[in-house]
């Protein structure tokens, strides 16, 4: 049986679970959701960039906008997802001071399906910036599944649907949307050219 490389299985609760590693609290509340600001979250995105970018240096690896905000159209929460990859995301020294300096908090340090990540937020524009490793695999999965939904409008309208569904609930906003994430997840590793893989419906 030949699994995509990027395949995790499904979790449901993990963000939940997770909020034990909390350290701190993010900077601003999160706003409702929009289908409108994208060309606004791009300008953003761009000005966060070339902040991060003269404060890391040669320090930075990678940077790259995720997230739904990163998909003209598609309906997102109003808050900015940045992954951002640096030599060894465990030294901390070596480029959180840098991030704090600018304004960034830290508020999770966790191990997120087997890769080290640290997450700190921005106040204006809310961001959430996540810090990884060189080979982590969920920023790898963050651009496949930024590419795959940019091109299918049916996948976007379904996530779309899914986040309206998870604001009407009990469940935290991620858990709740969480089991369509990883059926779109299966649909984008079934259609990557790069790799087979068969299908593991949760």
């Amino acid at each position: 049986m030949s699994i995509h490389p990027l395949w995790r299985p499904f979790n449901p609760g993990a963000n939940a679970r997770r909020q034990g590693e909390r350290v701190a609290h993010r900077q601003s509340e999160i706003g409702p959701l929009t289908a409108t600001g994208h060309a606004r979250f791009a300008t953003q995105y761009a000005a966060l960039r070339e902040a991060i970018t003269e404060a890391l240096g040669e320090r930075l690896l990678a940077i790259e906008h995720v997230g739904s905000t990163a998909i003209p159209g598609l309906l997102a929460k109003p808050v900015i997802d940045i992954d951002l990859t640096v030599p060894d995301v465990n030294a901390e020294g070596d480029y959180l001071p840098a991030l704090e300096s600018i304004g960034w908090r830290l508020i999770f340090r966790d191990d997120f399906g087997g890769d080290a990540h640290r997450q700190l937020t921005y106040a204006e524009p809310n961001t959430n910036l996540h810090v990884w490793s060189p080979g982590a695999i969920e920023p790898q999965r963050h651009l496949l599944f930024r590419e795959w939904l940019a091109a299918n409008t049916g996948a976007q309208e379904r996530y779309a649907a899914a986040k309206r569904s998870a604001l009407t609930g009990e469940v935290r906003y991620n858990d709740a949307k969480a089991g369509v994430v990883y059926d779109l997840y299966e649909q984008a590793f079934a259609s990557d050219a790069r790799h087979t893989h068969e299908p593991q419906p949760r």
